[in-house]
């Protein structure tokens, strides 16, 4: 079976649900996409390692791919496996929602594999307003780096693709809303 439409029924089993919802931007919905449920599972992280794999390897010159964590920590461990199973030196990284205060503290965990002025792509889970993601941006690029653009799992079809792209970021998602309809 093709890895994307696997992935989608995964997610459309695990992630996606009915009911009343408020969303991180405060809105209210009437589905909520916990795409968690769908990274965590084996199979569904192991295919969206090897679908976000193959998405940045279609952008030149990327050396690092991060993002947020609690939601991107699965996508960021699976593609930097994906990698590895390829001979290819992928780095990973996370970034802190904030610093923890204490140690060494940093935004950016994983930071000694990374050299500043590095090429990256930041993951996510599910874009909404792209709010985060352009949080993610902005922190990376202040910690040195250079962002090439963003990979999501799934876009909410809620104006994140115009907020990141009137930025100037090049934004790839491997499903959007209307793939779970």
């Amino acid at each position: 079976m093709d890895e994307k439409k696997r992935l989608l029924e995964i997610l459309k089993k695990l992630s996606y649900e009915e009911g009343e919802f408020i969303l991180k931007s405060g809105k209210k919905s009437n589905f909520y996409i916990d795409a968690r449920e769908t990274t965590l599972n084996p199979e569904g992280m192991y295919l969206a390692g090897e679908i976000i794999y193959k998405m940045i390897r279609e952008i030149p010159g990327v050396e690092a791919v991060g993002g947020v964590s609690v939601g991107a920590d699965p996508l960021v461990c699976a593609t930097v496996m994906s990698a590895y199973h390829r001979n290819d030196n992928l780095k990973g990284f996370f970034i802190r929602k904030e610093p923890k205060g204490h140690g060494r503290n940093l935004w950016i965990e994983g930071a000694k594999n990374l050299k500043k002025g590095m090429n990256v792509v930041i993951l996510e889970d599910v874009i909404t307003t792209g709010s985060s993601s352009l949080k993610a941006v902005e922190i990376t690029e202040q910690e040195g780096f250079n962002v090439k653009g963003i990979i999501a799992l799934l876009d909410r079809l809620e104006g994140g693709r115009e907020s990141i792209e009137s930025k100037g970021y090049i934004l790839k998602t491997i499903f959007n809303l209307m793939d779970l309809k």
